[in-house]
């Protein structure tokens, strides 16, 4: 149970007050970035990711510890999201906004709607409040209606949903028309809307989501997920994202215990036994876990959430297999991270990346629109549950 302690330790008192107090009482919502040296800018941009991202912790946190504190910084996240980033002309959640609430960037992005699914799904299991249950179904059909094709889910558009260039989430110099990355946090917000909203329709798209990441994400010859696609899914660069792979080991596993049906269960574990084989195989080097490898030569740099989602990938894999070397893995892992990754500096949280020699890259911001307690805040709260008394 040391590890569970240490963990749930740390969300306590240091994740937790980290982002309570990047609470923005006058204009809503979150301040949007810290740098490096931990200088807060109260007038950056409010990324709705992060947003996002942060009201789904606060919500989630609340349902783990019942802190009413925690469900009313979940709120204020709430009432940002739903009054200043849901466009009420043509729908959806913008890209990012003004540290007046004000649009900045109108971008409509799939991946990003996926996400305000998520904290709308967390916030109503939460609070009880059914008018975020009804935003996230709303958001559910906006992404079925404006944001997909005859093949399935595509990436970017306008404000008013006409396709523009995926430059958000596509790197390593390839331009993708589907990602990955984008199918992954469709599927995760999927299943927890359709864990708490039991939709018919909600359920059909998780299976078909589920179905496409066997049949076409899944490549069974090099044992890992392709990341970047054409719109036949036609894989655009040989790239292992191991950080992707590791994470998506659990949440497949997630989905088909919300799906509650076995032939999915059947389908899917064998796929998600052997991502999780192959991380351990690969890409753990006995105390972190690389990033990724493109073209055979692998990104040394540690990031903050591969890390994170290890620890959690590693302990699914030890509660479905009993195999030891992965509870040891993760064990490894959170050493790691208590070296090396949490930030030891008053103010401060985690480091977003280090280099091979654990020194933190200085310069890298400590909050910006992708940088959250939502990978790190759930690799705790995923640990504090399934590492409980009696499982």
């Amino acid at each position: 149970m040391n590890m569970r302690n240490e963990i749930q330790k740390e969300l306590i008192d240091a994740i937790i007050p980290f982002w309570e107090a990047l609470r923005d009482d006058e204009y809503g919502g979150f301040y949007g970035y810290m740098d490096y040296d931990l200088n807060l800018d109260k007038k950056a941009e409010k990324g709705c990711i992060l947003n996002s991202r942060i009201t789904w912790f606060f919500a989630s946190a609340y349902k783990a510890l019942k802190d009413p504190k925690l469900l009313d910084e979940a709120a204020h996240g709430y009432e940002f999201l739903k009054e200043y980033c849901i466009d009420r002309e043509y729908g959806g959640i913008y890209w990012s906004m003004n540290y007046d609430g004000s649009p900045k960037d109108t971008t409509k992005h799939t991946y990003n709607q996926a996400f305000s699914i998520y904290a709308l799904s967390a916030y109503y299991e939460a609070s009880g409040d059914s008018e975020a249950l009804d935003l996230a179904l709303q958001l559910f059909h906006t992404i079925e209606e404006k944001c997909t094709d005859e093949g399935g889910y595509l990436e970017a558009f306008t404000r008013e949903f006409k396709p523009e260039s995926n430059d958000k989430l596509s790197e390593n110099g390839v331009l993708a028309e589907r990602t990955m990355n984008t199918l992954l946090h469709a599927l995760e917000a999927y299943t927890e809307l359709y864990k708490v909203s039991k939709d018919s329709k909600v359920k059909e798209r998780l299976e078909w989501l589920l179905d496409v990441f066997a049949d076409k994400v899944y490549n069974p010859e090099l044992k890992r997920q392709e990341v970047f696609f054409d719109k036949d899914y036609n894989s655009l660069i040989d790239l292992y994202s191991y950080g992707h792979d590791i994470e998506t080991s659990w949440l497949l596993d997630r989905a088909t215990e919300v799906l509650g049906e076995a032939e999915y269960t059947e389908k899917i574990t064998k796929i998600t036994d052997i991502l999780a084989e192959q991380i351990y195989e690969i890409a753990f080097d006995g105390h972190s876990v690389l990033t990724e490898c493109e073209k055979g030569v692998p990104y040394t740099v540690r990031v903050w959430w591969v890390q994170a989602e290890s620890i959690v990938g590693f302990i699914n894999a030890y509660q479905k297999s009993g195999d030891k070397k992965y509870y040891e893995a993760a064990e490894k892992v959170w050493e790691y991270i208590k070296e090396y990754f949490i930030d030891k500096r008053p103010g401060s949280e985690w480091f977003w990346d280090l280099n091979a020699d654990g020194t933190p890259r200085v310069g890298r911001p400590i909050v910006e629109p992708w940088k959250c307690p939502y990978h790190n805040g759930r690799m705790c709260l995923e640990i504090m549950n399934r590492l409980a008394d009696g499982k």
